[in-house]
């Protein structure tokens, strides 16, 4: 069992940056590919990013490819989402998923956090 906990989420304007942290109860988060997601009102959850066990691969959606940046500390159970160049289109609760791949389908990831919201004005 991974218990995950996102924070870091708030308002800011376009332009601004953000980073969100997701911390993993469990010792056996080093073994586990990490993702983040959004899911704004009214849509479904999308994919945004993913990293490797071992943090030396990532996988990005083009909307946020360049601007967002997938890490994470295994010696501290936790993963990070580095989030630039914010736009009102990335308002959205971000979620953190813990899988086996750096897949982007949902149903791939087996542990979920609660979210956080990220909220941005224009």
């Amino acid at each position: 069992q991974v218990q995950l906990v996102e924070s870091g989420g708030g308002l800011v304007q376009a332009g601004d940056s953000l980073r969100l942290s997701c911390a993993a109860s469990a010792r056996t988060f080093s073994g586990y590919a990490m993702g983040w997601f959004r899911q704004a009102p009214g849509k479904s959850r999308e994919f945004v990013a993913a990293v490797t066990w071992s943090g030396r691969s990532t996988n990005y959606a083009d909307s946020v490819r360049g601007r967002f940046t997938i890490s994470r500390d295994n010696a501290k159970n936790t993963v990070y989402l580095q989030m630039n160049s914010l736009q009102p289109e990335d308002t959205a609760v971000y979620y953190c998923a813990a899988g086996l791949t750096t897949a982007t389908p949902a149903r791939d990831y087996k542990y979920w956090g609660q979210g956080t919201q990220v909220t941005v004005s224009s």
